[in-house]
């Protein structure tokens, strides 16, 4: 019997894929941004295979567009899609605080309060990107606590989506003080065990982000328009 050829844990285009997506999540390849295979090639010393087959995972996921005869260009999400993700993943987080918390033992709340405790210094020193991976970080342990594999399957899709706003929403003045305000009592509510209260909190905080980032929006737009006269 001949012995089975080990498979490797993971094949070049994952990998590429990986650092494809990280750099779209951080921004280094911006929204709408053109990917360019042949640049990425030479840096990352592969050939143009593996990195279009990681392309072709990263379209399947809905983070980049193909556009024939052109290539890729990175996903962008349009106001309209915008005010229908968040209340939608407001419904999803809030289900995840609330099995969090029937599920969360003493230590798993310890955890949470750690991770709280970043966002405060980031919150104080007004440090928006570190404020926003921390609340990333949060958000996500708060949906691995929860345990349901079909809640996480459906939350972590769409957070992809949610990720590519890049908390374009902190940006308007006061939200970050509101943003640390929501998670002090959605803390207090996990403390307390309290778990219909954290689905309220959770889901309202979701709705408070789409509410400040219209705010911003519209800012945005009239910041734009040309003075009369």
């Amino acid at each position: 019997m001949v012995d089975p050829i080990p498979l490797r844990p993971s094949s070049l285009h994952e990998e590429v894929a990986t650092r494809l997506r990280s750099m779209i999540f951080e921004r280094q390849l911006a929204p709408g941004q053109w990917v360019d295979e042949l640049a990425l090639a030479r840096e990352w010393q592969i050939s143009r295979t593996p990195l279009r087959e990681a392309l072709k995972v990263l379209a399947a996921e809905g983070l980049v567009v193909p556009v024939p005869r052109q290539g890729c260009r990175v996903a962008e999400i349009a106001e309209e899609e915008a005010d229908e993700l968040l209340p939608v993943m407001a419904l999803l987080e809030g289900r995840c605080a609330y099995e969090a918390v029937r599920k969360a033992s003493d230590a798993d709340v310890r955890r949470l309060q750690g991770l709280h405790e970043q966002l405060e210094k980031h919150a104080a020193a007004q440090d928006i990107e570190a404020y926003y991976r921390a609340n990333h970080e949060f958000h996500t342990a708060v949906q691995a606590l929860a345990g349901n594999r079909w809640l996480d399957r459906a939350t972590g899709d769409l957070r992809r989506f949610v990720r590519l706003l890049r908390g374009r929403q902190l940006s308007w003045p006061g939200r970050i003080e509101a943003s640390i305000n929501e998670h002090r009592v959605l803390l207090d509510a996990i403390v307390q065990h309290d778990a219909a209260r954290a689905e309220r909190v959770m889901h309202d905080h979701l709705l408070a982000q789409l509410a400040a980032l219209k705010a911003l929006r519209q800012h945005e737009k009239s910041e734009g328009t040309p003075h009369a006269g």
